[in-house]
């Protein structure tokens, strides 16, 4: 009878059965081990799902906006400014228009919106005032709101968090940020512009944030009462129209029909039918446009899976060592299943069975503990007032791709073991258990191959970038340079991945000289490499990340110091003297109200003690100047009552900076592209020409003057801050009326981009800077008078001994509102070019350190468990306790250190390159105290926690004993 040697039927399914369940026994058997592995997985599953659904609740839902904007209305009118009538807006956010035809529309006349209210229903309005409050000395700004905020329409829109309604005729509700801001008490008096009022409550608006300060008014409250904005009877409600939102209260929907008739006429529709139920895409659309594709946050998407495939490397990199290590354990019982007859795949099956029982139970606690706490971080953020996150909005979709990426990399960390143990030698692994399987070239090879392509790929993207001279030319080709480099960089990172265990083997075979225990770790890491290389791996990858991103993080600090943009010279400031007021009904422009400097330089002087002087600058002021495009060629640039005229430097021909056709330097080391006002001088700015003496050259360039500048200032000439604008000893003043911009203009150096007026030439003296201040000099008196400048005291100039700090800046701010009221922000002040990045960069020490330390612990502590009995027979044999010790520092510095040098060869010449080549900064700046620290103290750090954690004796089972 001859023997049938085909399979049985389902002798596949229980073999997998079979796999299952020996390794679910393993899994019971070595719960630290297998805890090690579920964790390692499921911190980046759970910091995937937590931040991609922390993204996802920052999108607001149609449902969240209707409750939040509307309350229990029907719809929100709202004007808005449009230049025709052929706008269509977005059906769940009315503040988003689309259009065809944005061409302004001079017959088009927006409509009152409280004209275009469909009847049947009741009106509520909301309405917005600029108020002041006091505070101190200082009036304060803060946002009036005129609405019934407690009405039963509002629910879900307004919420009375605590106090009452009001109920007397100075009652007013406020925002908690008020009380915060001003330290009041339910209870306290508000002064406000508008009158004093007795706060009784706090209110929270679900579409702003608690911090803001809001104080609710009723219709009539304050001096002057505030009017009725329904009320067309009352001429001060005409202004009060222009930021008033009317909500319809009905049981009948708002339609879509009706929302594009509302915009139609310049006003723009929140309707709660509309919003919960869209219209087709085909009836959004306004005329002669055509449907455009959805976009997507596809780069933060790719972003975000890029980080998450980075994190699940790195951990399956470490979890491949502990199955490793487990593989290894199980060897004498694998040996005897394929004794028995089973297949390489049945064996194979085993191990990759403990990465489908440990993927699985961790990719979904992993995912349950992300959202648990994306939902709690959800619910802290919205208890504490804040709008950041509308609501808990998980997403099923990303939800399920993290915890495929986690699954995916647990049983890829699974599958190099388990691939290996099948291959073991049935006879060697029945006689010791503990037979190691040789290397196979394959690795190496393919790193040798991957290595060369990496280098040409780096060269390519090099030579691509030192042969393109025409900066055109470089910013066309910069998309391909980056490409081939960064490819090259993570070819570079693969390749000396795949070259790890050799460069293992040969630090074991040289290792005779060292002492006892280095010599024991690194021939240990040689012969289990199986648990060696991915830990060196992981650490290898983190140290790439970090040593690059330290270059990357420094060469752009570099760059930014250098490409510096000046206020001022270092500590000073400038304050405007002219303070702008609003328009008048009529479009025209008032005067300035003008500040006294003696009044603003006390108040600087009563806020900060290092304020060391104060200068008036007297600048060619632009005043009164009619802006209206109907009436500009009417009036002349300059009147008795009026000035348009901006002034700056002409630069002579031959002084141009060389641009290319698209408009870029060729060269930013060419004189004539450097200093003051270059390379792009542009129009400059009406504080850019200063008029005064040589105390002014001083306190303005930071340079004595020279005698060649006193005598130019004496001669009725100027101090030039740049010499590309001098020829011959003398330089042209160019004057431009700023009503009348020259567009699409060849030279913009040589006209300066308006329309020039007149041209003065004067006699000058060059006395550069040794910062590029913006200005273009000091002109004298005479000069001025002869280039026909109208000159005010424009700013003051302030110089401090110290940079301001919060609390002074703050000081500053409370003490200038009294003087500016509102009409000027905060006061800059120059800060110098020094960045310190040293804290950015020693957190990214900090996070290597963090990865490098883990993969050290962690390699260290499976090397221990896996040679315990090495180690009981080194105790057997009379060895010292504390060599225990010193094996497992070895170990981890061997990891460390190797990691270390070979991530920071991946990282630092990749980013150098990347910099050099790329454009991203002028110079490569390699910060060698981060990098020391990061090669050599992480290292040892991680030598020192392992010797000092490692206990020197082991309990002794009898086992072991030999009983």
């Amino acid at each position: 009878m001859a023997l049938d040697l085909k399979p049985l039927p389902g002798g596949r399914r229980q073999s997998f059965r079979v796999a299952m369940r020996m390794a679910r026994r393993d899994i019971r058997r070595h719960k630290g081990r297998s805890l090690l592995i579920i964790l390692l997985i499921m911190l980046p599953v759970a910091g995937m799902t937590g931040a991609l659904t922390l993204f996802q609740s920052t999108q607001e839902t149609a449902a969240e906006r209707v409750q939040y904007q509307l309350g229990n209305t029907q719809a929100r009118f709202r004007p808005m400014g449009m230049p025709n009538g052929h706008m269509v807006q977005d059906p769940i956010d009315e503040t988003r228009i689309s259009s065809g035809n944005w061409d302004s529309d001079p017959d088009f006349r927006p409509e009152d919106p409280r004209d275009a209210l469909p009847p049947g229903y009741a009106v509520l309005t909301e309405s917005t005032l600029e108020l002041t409050a006091e505070s101190g000395a200082a009036d304060v700004p803060l946002v009036g709101r005129v609405v019934d905020a407690l009405s039963p329409a509002f629910e879900g829109k307004y919420t009375l968090l605590r106090g009452r309604a009001p109920d007397a005729e100075n009652d007013v509700l406020v925002s908690p940020g008020l009380l915060e801001r001003f330290g009041l008490a339910l209870g306290d008096q508000l002064k406000t512009s508008t009158g004093t009022f007795a706060v009784v409550g706090t209110v929270r608006d679900a579409g702003y944030s608690d911090s803001n300060s809001i104080v609710y008014l009723r219709m009539g409250q304050g001096t002057p009462a505030v009017p009725n904005p329904t009320n067309p009877t009352q001429p001060e409600a005409r202004d009060l129209n222009k930021s008033t939102l009317y909500y319809l209260v009905g049981p009948e929907p708002v339609t879509w029909s009706q929302v594009r008739d509302a915009n139609a006429v310049g006003i723009t529709v929140l309707s709660r039918s509309v919003a919960l139920n869209p219209p087709p895409v085909e009836d959004r659309l306004p005329d002669g446009m055509s449907q455009q594709p959805a976009s997507t946050p596809l780069v933060g998407y790719l972003t975000g899976a890029f980080l998450g495939a980075l994190a699940l490397l790195e951990v399956g990199l470490l979890a491949g060592a502990a199955f490793a290590v487990g593989a290894k354990g199980q060897v004498r019982e694998l040996a005897l299943l394929a004794a028995s007859g089973a297949e390489n795949p049945t064996i194979r099956s085993v191990v990759l069975a403990a990465g489908l029982w440990l993927g699985g139970i961790a990719v979904t606690a992993g995912a349950a503990l992300g959202l648990a706490a994306a939902a709690a971080v959800v619910v802290v953020v919205r208890l504490s007032g804040s709008v950041r996150l509308p609501g808990f909005h998980p997403d099923v979709l990303l939800t399920v791709v993290a915890m495929v990426m986690g699954f995916a990399a647990c049983l890829l960390a699974a599958l190099a073991p388990a691939r290996q143990v099948a291959r073991q030698a049935v006879l060697g692994a029945l006689k010791s258990g503990r037979a190691p399987l040789s290397a196979g070239k394959r690795p190496f090879n393919l790193g040798l191959v991957l290595l060369v392509v990496a280098a040409a790929a780096q060269a390519a993207g090099t030579w691509l970038a030192v042969t393109s001279e025409d900066p055109d030319v470089f910013t066309a080709r910069t998309p391909v340079i980056a490409w081939f480099l960064l490819g090259g960089a993570v070819l570079g990172v693969m390749s000396l991945i795949l070259l790890t265990g050799k460069v293992v083997a040969f630090l074991a075979r040289h290792a005779a000289r060292l002492p006892l225990a280095p010599r024991m770790a690194a021939r240990d890491s040689s012969r289990n490499r199986s648990r060696t290389v991915p830990a060196i791996a992981a650490v290898l990858a983190a140290a790439t990340l970090a040593s690059g991103s330290m270059v990357l993080a420094s060469s752009q600090q570099a760059n930014e110091e250098q490409n510096h943009y000046w206020v001022g010279l270092k500590n000073q400031a400038v304050l405007p003297l002219l303070i702008a007021q609003p328009l008048l009904a009529d479009g025209t422009v008032p005067e300035p109200e003008a500040a006294d400097p003696a009044a603003v330089a006390s108040a600087l002087d009563g806020a900060l003690g290092t304020v060391e002087w104060t200068s008036v600058l007297r600048t060619p002021a632009i005043r009164n100047c009619e802006m209206r495009p109907e009436l500009v060629d009417a009036a002349p640039a300059q009147t008795a009552a009026s000035s348009c005229l901006q002034y700056s430097l002409a630069v002579p021909e031959g002084n141009e900076c060389p641009k290319t056709a698209g408009q870029r330097v060729l060269d930013p080391d060419d004189w004539r592209c450097r200093g003051a006002m270059r390379p792009y001088a542009g129009q400059g700015s009406a504080d850019s020409v200063v008029v005064g003496t040589a105390a002014d050259v001083e306190r303005l360039l930071g340079k004595a003057p020279t005698a060649e500048a006193r005598n130019a200032l004496a001669a009725g000439g100027m101090v030039v801050t740049n010499p590309v604008f001098v020829r011959d000893g003398r330089v042209t003043l160019v004057a431009q009326d700023v009503r009348k911009p020259l567009p699409g203009v060849a030279n913009a150096d040589a006209v300066q981009g308006y329309q020039e007026t007149r041209r003065t030439e004067v006699a000058a003296a060059v006395l550069e800077p040794d910062v590029n201040v913006p200005y273009y000099g000091v002109v004298s008196p005479e000069a001025a008078a002869a280039a026909g400048m109208r000159l005010e005291d424009a700013a003051l100039l302030v110089q401090l001994s110290a940079y301001p700090d919060a609390v002074q800046a703050d000081k500053v701010s409370s003490a200038l509102v009294a003087i500016y009221k509102n009409r000027y922000g905060s006061m800059h002040v120059e800060g110098g070019a020094e960045r310190d990045s040293s804290l950015i960069l020693w957190c990214i020490v900090g996070l290597g350190a963090l990865i490098t330390l883990s993969a050290a612990g962690i390699t260290t502590g499976l090397s221990m468990s896996d040679s315990r009995k090495d180690h009981v027979t080194l105790a057997g044999v009379g060895a010292a306790p504390r060599l225990r010790k010193a094996l497992a520092g070895s170990q981890a510095l061997m990891t460390a250190g190797i990691g270390t040098a070979l991530g920071s060869i991946a990282g630092i010449i990749p980013a150098v390159l990347l910099v050099t080549a790329t454009g991203l900064a002028r110079t490569a700046v390699v910060p060698w105290p981060q990098l020391a620290a990061l090669l050599l103290a992480v290292p040892l750090t991680g030598a020192a926690l392992a010797w000092v954690f490692t206990k020197a004796r082991l309990p002794m089972s009898r086992r072991s004993l030999g009983t």
